[in-house]
């Protein structure tokens, strides 16, 4: 009988085939995820491993950060010159900037504690914690970070040290207090997956800082298997348990520096789901493929690959940006990713039309800024050249009127001294005004400088009340009390103090200067007016001022205050004003801070003016040059008149003179120019130029140096400054 031969059926074959082609595929993939589970199980260890790294660069800068803070501290001159009690304070202060910084302790090299922030000076020293790091600061005499302790008011902390040598050999010890949410801060930066834990142990192993549970498991032990594997080396990978007995994959470092731990740890769990998701899609895909094979490949082959070929054709169509045409498939699927493809076109042409109005309407947004920006500046250099001309035009008339007085003063006649009197008084104040608008344009834009050095501001305040003329003013001040400071813009703040009380307080005032911890206090007060409480809360604002009648008997323009305000705040002090209501008087508290005493500036004789002195006296404004030349004639100096650059030229061509008074803004010529046209006529011979204008803002000043001159005078300029700045080129 003959062997039935085994026969199959084609679909049967056809599947026999099909499987047989597809288990090399299935071996190798399985292979290959096995592969990639091991790449991936490598690289997250690496990831693990750089992020512990990262954290531990981060713990080590909050501790060199730290570090570095002390050591500043530490060369400050109160604990230098071993003023503890100065010291004290200080670094209290520091402390309390600090962010998480408890407080500072200063030590000596015994251990025994000299101060602590956290407790007033002088209080009785509480033990050391930690002593081991106390004493490895001494030894190694460099910043030390000790292990987490808890200190005597129960919170826990670790300290950092740094050692610190005095000039006369003494040593010391000074250590910041921190509170472990410095280093918790560090690890919630960080952008770690939320059910990943990460830890930072000090150098005895106890937990510092935790991503979960932190006040529950600080300063623990880490758990048995994290010992374990942290024995194995500095830093390293490796399996572990959580304290909560959760299975992780660990990561940890130790810093070769403060030998602090960091450990990442991420639940095994967690990472070996992707691998499974990922063999999972993998036999899925095997199953969907084999299964596509043996349904669709031999019915709908041919038509799927059409279709195939008009989607790419659409796709392509949607990356050159024409239009999008799929012909329908009968297929579901393929029609619609026909649909998605011609929806994104559709898409497409709205987000590029949206684009292309949004790139329009910003266009425009830049245009009108640009435009405003224009606008600003020009309005800003519009208004610096109105101030500059303003206080020319301003200080012009003045000159003249300073002038005559001081002339009339010189002839001594007594039947107008009364009327002089006040005339004095009015420019006075008028010249005030002036300034006080330029000081608070300059202020606006900030472009008020000082010049600082060290000043006795008891001098100051000396010389200030010796010139407040009209007004009933006692001193109580120390022989010195040297202040960093510009002591021109000093003696402005205690002029315009002066000042404010003449006006409010009744012509009476009294100054006090004293000593308070680090600063130097000026006191103004008065039992004048006083002021409310909403007066005070305003009181040192630009152009506000309080509630006047009609005459404005007090006058000003309300700048006096905010101009002292500004000037006392580019010194680093600060200004206060007090009362205890209307009616009741007013003190106004300034507080800067000291400086180192320096030996007092002895001022130099002043030279007399040479009887017969040759002046060239440029003016364009006759008034003033009549008045200021029979003034100096007075004097018996041998004084010529000019109006313009060309009369001076050729009265100095005609007889040389020793010095020129020159006014910057003339008709033919301005006086920078004139100044170097005379210096070059002089021909090497000795001239001294001096500029007499009314422009008088820093910039003015500096021209007028570059331009040869050698003193600047803003007008209206007295008599006496007139002597100085000639007598200045004689004693030269």
């Amino acid at each position: 009988m003959r062997d039935r031969a085994i026969s199959l059926s084609l679909r049967h074959l056809l599947l026999l085939l099909t499987a047989i082609g597809f288990l090399p595929l299935a071996l190798l993939g399985t292979w290959g995820l096995m592969t990639a589970a091991d790449v991936q199980r490598r690289e997250q260890d690496r990831s693990m491993l750089e992020l512990a790294r990262a954290l531990s660069s981060a713990v080590d800068a909050e501790h060199d950060g730290a570090a570095a803070a002390l050591e500043a501290m530490a060369r400050t001159p109160a604990l230098q010159a071993g003023d503890l009690r100065g010291f004290h304070d200080l670094a209290r202060r520091q402390a309390a900037a600090q962010p998480q910084w408890l407080g500072v302790i200063l030590s000596d090299a015994g251990g025994h504690t000299l101060f602590r922030t956290m407790a007033p000076f002088g209080m009785a020293a509480a033990p050391v914690a930690d002593p081991p790091s106390l004493a490895r600061a001494v030894a190694s005499r460099g910043p030390v970070v000790g292990s987490l302790m808890r200190g005597k008011g129960g919170r826990m902390a670790f300290p950092i040290r740094i050692p610190v040598e005095l000039p006369d050999g003494r040593r010391h010890v000074l250590t910041a207090v921190i509170a472990p949410d410095r280093i918790v801060n560090v690890i919630q930066r960080q952008r770690a997956p939320g059910d990943w834990v990460i830890a930072v142990m000090d150098g005895d192993g106890r937990r510092v800082a935790r991503s979960r549970d932190q006040d529950r498991f600080l300063g623990g032990m880490g758990s048995p298997g994290l010992q374990r594997l942290m024995r194995s080396g500095p830093e390293g990978t490796g399996d572990s348990t959580t304290i909560e007995n959760v299975p992780v994959r660990t990561a940890y470092t130790k810093s070769p520096r403060w030998g602090w731990t960091v450990v990442v740890s991420a639940p095994t769990a967690s990472l070996r789901w992707p691998l499974l998701q990922g063999a999972l899609v993998y036999a899925a895909g095997l199953a969907l493929t084999l299964a596509a094979c043996i349904g669709l490949a031999l019915l709908v082959a041919r038509r799927i690959v059409k279709s195939f070929d008009g989607l790419a054709q659409g796709a392509a169509a949607l990356g050159a940006g024409g239009a999008v045409a799929v012909t329908p498939s009968g297929v579901r699927e393929i029609d619609q990713m026909g649909q998605a493809l011609a929806a994104a076109a559709a898409a497409r042409d709205r987000h590029e039309e949206e684009r292309s109005e949004l790139l329009a309407t910003l266009e425009r947004a830049v245009a009108s800024q640009e435009g405003a920006l224009a606008e600003a500046r020009e309005a800003g250099r519009a208004k610096d050249e109105f101030l500059a001309v303003l206080g020319h035009e301003l200080r012009n008339p003045l000159s003249p009127i300073v002038a005559s007085l001081d002339l009339m003063d010189l002839r001594g006649d007594p039947g107008a001294q009364r009327e002089r009197a006040v005339l004095r008084r009015q420019v006075t104040h008028l010249k005030r005004l002036v300034d006080d608008l330029l000081d608070v344009s300059r202020i606006a834009s900030g472009k008020l400088e000082l010049d600082v050095r060290p000043v006795d501001l008891a001098d100051v305040a000396r010389q200030a009340v010796a010139a407040a003329a009209g007004m009933k003013v006692t001193l109580d001040a120390p022989d010195t009390l040297w202040v960093m400071g510009d002591d021109s813009r000093l003696a402005q703040v205690l002029g315009n103090l002066l000042s404010n009380a003449g006006r409010f307080g009744g012509g009476e005032a009294a100054v006090v200067l004293s000593v308070e911890g680090n600063m130097a206090r000026l006191a103004v007060s008065d039992r004048g007016a006083g002021m409310a409480p909403d007066l005070l809360a305003r009181v040192f604002e630009p152009f506000y001022q309080a509630p006047q009648q009609l005459a404005r008997r007090t006058g000003g323009l309300g700048l006096g205050l905010a101009i002292v305000r500004k000037i006392v705040e580019l010194h680093g002090g600060r200004v206060s004003a007090h009362s205890a209501g209307p009616g009741q008087g007013s003190t106004f508290e300034v507080l800067l801070p000291m400086a180192r005493q320096c030996a007092a500036v002895v001022p130099e004789p002043g030279v007399p003016v040479p009887h017969g002195l040759r002046v060239l006296l440029v003016d364009d404004n006759e008034d003033a040059a009549r008045a200021s030349a029979l003034m100096l004639r007075h004097i018996g100096l041998d004084v010529r008149v000019a109006h313009t650059a060309r009369e001076a030229l050729a009265a100095y061509g005609s007889a040389p003179v020793d010095a020129a008074l020159l006014d910057i803004g003339l008709p033919d010529m301005d006086g920078y120019a004139l100044a170097a046209a005379l210096r070059e006529a002089a021909g090497g011979r000795a001239l001294r130029l001096v500029a007499l204008t009314g422009y008088g803002q820093k910039g003015d000043v500096e021209r007028a140096a570059q331009a040869g001159f050698d003193l600047h005078l803003t007008k209206p300029a007295s008599l006496d400054e007139l002597r100085r700045a000639l007598a200045a080129g004689v004693a030269a």
